[in-house]
């Protein structure tokens, strides 16, 4: 399968690191031009530069702001007008005791988890049905639908995304245009290194603190390890393509089989 995305226009959200400049590398490599996307311009710029580096012939572009808020979403949108392929990677994590969430805890998880890509998805969606053709990705996670109990501000607004995606997927019906997650489960990141030490011994070397943190914390994982942000982008580029074009309105996991279920 030769997957071939030229001509195709992505913008990848929060996509200078993780699994978001993962994506962003697996699209351009597929030929489409990347718009990659983080709240500061140096930020973007050197996230480009590596991202050049990592794919011979790329394109990208420059689209820095904060979609967390209208201006800062308005400035990415004013970048890459006729974006074909959305995917909405920004998010945050931590964890807290459930008790201890505050409200403002509660709305800051809502309002970039799930708000900021309502907002990109009513942007850009209007224009890929004028087109006939467009692809939207909502990055979730096995959180959201194995709530965990030191997260559930979290687990909340990833189950809520998912629901995001299945109305917007419907509103898209027929237009040529699809909409899914992605249920990522857990992932070898920068971030997620950080998150797994707040977990074990920060004594302790990483490959020995990841086998420790997977047995303990993510014992129903079928491959036992950490998922690499490349296998998430595999799937993400295969979303973005024409063979694809029978998948809407799906969580699709690319979880390492860790959520216990035969559907999601």
């Amino acid at each position: 399968m030769q997957i071939d995305l030229s001509g195709r226009t992505a913008l990848v959200t929060g996509s200078t690191q993780g699994i978001g400049f993962a994506i962003a590398a697996g699209l351009a490599r597929a030929g489409a031009r990347v718009a990659v996307n983080g709240r500061r311009q140096e930020s973007v710029e050197a996230a480009i530069q590596k991202l050049e580096e990592d794919t011979e012939g790329g394109s990208f572009v420059s689209a820095p702001g904060d979609i967390t808020t209208d201006d800062g979403a308005r400035q990415v949108i004013d970048a890459v007008p006729d974006t074909d392929v959305l995917v909405n990677n920004l998010g945050i994590f931590g964890t807290t005791p459930p008790l201890e969430i505050s409200d403002d805890e509660w709305r800051r998880y809502f309002e970039v988890n799930v708000l900021a890509s309502v907002r990109m998805i009513r942007s850009f969606l209007p224009g890929m049905k004028d087109r006939s053709w467009g692809r939207i990705m909502n990055v979730a996670s096995d959180s959201a639908v194995v709530i965990p109990a030191e997260m559930i501000h979290y687990g909340m607004s990833k189950t809520a995304l998912l629901a995001v995606t299945r109305g917007f997927a419907k509103d898209a019906a027929g237009t040529g245009v699809t909409v899914n997650s992605l249920i990522a489960g857990p992932t070898h990141t920068g971030g997620v290194e950080d998150f797994v030490y707040e977990l074990v011994d920060p004594e302790l070397p990483w490959d020995e603190a990841q086998r420790e943190f997977m047995a303990k914390y993510r014992p129903q994982s079928l491959i036992q390890r950490l998922i690499e942000p490349e296998e998430i982008a595999n799937m993400a580029v295969y979303l973005s393509s024409t063979f694809a074009s029978a998948t809407t309105g799906g969580a699709v996991r690319v979880d390492g089989g860790y959520v216990d279920s035969i559907l999601p």
